[in-house]
């Protein structure tokens, strides 16, 4: 990869994890804290030297999409992601279309933020709404209100973004499908490009997973599949094409960062807890911000704990991940892969599964159905991934 490690990778996705909330939400799992002050700059100046000693490593990367995640990437100072974004053009070769995307929070997407991150380049906002119900959002530990979730998305519209994506939470404890379909229909009166829907999980360690029963019993599982299969019906009937389990988009427009990511594409990760997969290695960036900035100043971040990627661990995330997708598995490059013939291998769980109509093969492609989907987990490990 480098003076350190080279190892050529022309093109790759960037990830950049903002590690800063106002508050943790009760069911996030991913690594994120309470700002204070000074916290910013500090991370600014840790970004910045991360940045560089990548370009050292890899020249000048290619870069399709850029995709600042979180946390609530909507906390930076609008300087600092002027800065960020400067440094990435200035080190690396951003494509002229390149998509932009920015992960926001409804309290702090004010129109002057989000009109100062459109006017820095970012060209896709992909705001955290989660419910338009204030007692979920409550439930959930959300920092904003049904109607701030609105307003922000109002004021992305102001602010000149063409590209809106709505993230949602369903299957919330105690939640009946009308509730839910109720602050679905309220996202599609917005008119997003992209629609998020998470069936909620109760990850260890969060607060909602350690709340009292009550609080944290979910919907019966015949509840949570009519939701499923009744979000996709009602998407459709507004115009969204589903393109992964939990994501759907009008016509040409599906997040371009996830699909290459999906596609098992090269991607860099940058800031604390991010993962980068460069060609057949990996690695994990310290969910601590003292770690991350003592690799980071000794040049030993991407370094530590590498993984290499043996071609078997290869073709089983290219089943896993492919199998997520509407497109499916293309099964030819799959034998390419990994020697295996899965329609051979795998014959008589294949042929339950087709009688049980949750999947489908069609020119030379496995895809799950909108049911198969439903319990994707369980056929994905059916058919290889351990």
């Amino acid at each position: 990869m480098c003076a350190e490690t080279r190892s050529a990778a022309p093109s790759a996705s960037l990830y950049i994890h903002v590690p800063f909330c106002r508050s943790k939400c009760g069911y996030c799992a991913f690594y994120s804290q309470p700002l204070r002050e000074g916290m910013l700059d500090a991370y600014l100046t840790v970004l910045l030297d991360e940045i560089a000693l990548w370009a050292e490593r890899l020249g000048r990367l290619n870069v399709p999409t850029v995709f600042f995640g979180g946390g609530t990437p909507s906390l930076l100072p609008p300087d600092h992601l002027d800065s960020i974004l400067d440094a990435l053009r200035q080190r690396f070769d951003l494509a002229p279309d390149a998509e932009i995307t920015l992960e926001a929070n409804p309290e702090s997407a004010t129109l002057d933020f989000l009109s100062a991150a459109r006017h820095l380049g970012v060209n896709r906002l992909s705001l955290g709404v989660q419910s338009f119900r204030d007692e979920e959002l409550a439930l959930l530990g959300r920092p904003h209100t049904a109607r701030q979730a609105w307003e922000a998305a109002t004021n992305a519209r102001g602010a000149g973004f063409g590209n809106l994506g709505l993230d949602l939470i369903w299957g919330l404890p105690a939640q009946r499908e009308g509730q839910w379909l109720e602050s679905l229909r309220r996202a599609v009166e917005l008119s997003p490009e992209h629609l998020s829907c998470y069936g909620l999980s109760l990850e260890p360690g969060t607060p909602l997973a350690e709340a009292p029963e009550d609080l944290r019993q979910l919907p019966p599982e015949r509840e949570l599949a009519r939701m499923y299969v009744h979000t996709g019906e009602l998407l459709e009937d507004a115009g969204y094409l589903q393109y992964e389990i939990s994501n759907y988009a009008r016509l040409g427009q599906a997040c371009r960062h996830n699909q290459l990511c999906w596609d098992g594409r090269d991607y860099l990760g940058l800031g604390p807890a991010a993962t980068s997969t460069l060609g057949h290695l990996r690695h994990t960036n310290p969910e601590s911000l003292r770690a991350w900035t003592e690799l980071v100043r000794t040049r030993q971040i991407g370094l530590h704990q590498r993984e290499t990627l043996t071609p078997e661990t290869r073709a089983k995330e290219r089943l896993m991940l492919a199998l997520r997708t509407t497109k499916g598995l293309d099964l030819a490059e799959y034998r390419a892969l990994s020697g295996v013939n899965l329609l051979t291998s795998h014959k008589a769980i294949i042929q339950a599964l087709r009688q049980k109509e949750l999947i489908r093969i069609n020119q030379g492609r496995l895809r799950l159905t909108r049911t198969g989907m439903l319990v994707s987990n369980s056929i994905i490990r059916a058919l290889g991934f351990e």
